[in-house]
């Protein structure tokens, strides 16, 4: 068993410059945001569950995709704190699954490869709990925000959708790449028993062709 918690945010303190910690926060605050992503191994008739303490009404997105191992699947589901069902898929390779909790506490995220009994996977999850904070400063005031605030909030925006590209295009780059690996294994051991295959064959044929000398031939008495 597991458990995490979102990552704590970081302020910017009060500064007479408060937009150049604007720009600093675009460049730093996508490593910061409140949401849980991790890539873990889950071995073969395991079972592997993470916890998290959610808040009644707030918007909860939970992803997952099965990098490699087997037929790139895995058994998942979520129970609520009282133990309710309200999300299972049997051998799923990848899913989405937005929800709103209707109680308050501790939610379990359980990934199941007990129908396995010799593949190993590596599943990659993403929990993002509740809408991400607009940048400090950006928003709460009541005039119109400045072009420099506009540009800020914009950037920081195009650089969230950015990492969320960047990641997915990641795991499709190591669910290929392995895909390659095995399939090379498989090339390179079906090539080395055809050659050995083929160098038996034909030290048999050399033994059964060669010609017998004479003097081992028996002689015919008529």
């Amino acid at each position: 068993m597991a458990s995490f918690s979102s990552r704590n945010r970081w302020t910017c303190p009060a500064l007479n410059y408060l937009n150049v910690c604007h720009l600093l926060l675009v460049f730093f605050l996508p490593a910061l945001v409140s949401s849980v992503e991790l890539t873990f191994e889950l071995p073969d008739n395991a079972k592997e569950c993470f916890h998290e303490n959610i808040q009644k009404g707030i918007q909860t997105t939970f992803e997952f995709q099965v990098v490699t191992g087997g037929h790139y699947d895995v058994d998942v589901s979520i129970e609520t704190p009282t133990k309710q069902v309200i999300y299972k898929e049997v051998k799923k390779q990848y899913d989405t699954f937005p929800f709103v909790p209707e109680t308050t506490g501790t939610y379990s995220f359980c990934f199941s490869n007990e129908f396995s009994t010799f593949s190993h996977k590596l599943v990659y999850m993403d929990l993002q709990v509740g809408d991400e904070s607009p940048l400090p400063g950006v928003g709460e005031h009541i005039t119109a925000m400045t072009q420099l605030e506009t540009s800020a909030q914009s950037i920081h925006e195009n650089l969230n959708s950015v990492i969320d590209y960047q990641t997915h295009h990641r795991l499709r780059e190591a669910q290929g790449r392995k895909r390659a690996e095995d399939l090379n294994e498989r090339v390179q051991l079906w090539s080395i028993l055809e050659t050995l295959a083929v160098f038996s064959i034909s030290v048999g044929q050399f033994n059964c062709e060669r010609p017998i000398p004479e003097s081992q031939c028996p002689m015919l008495q008529f």
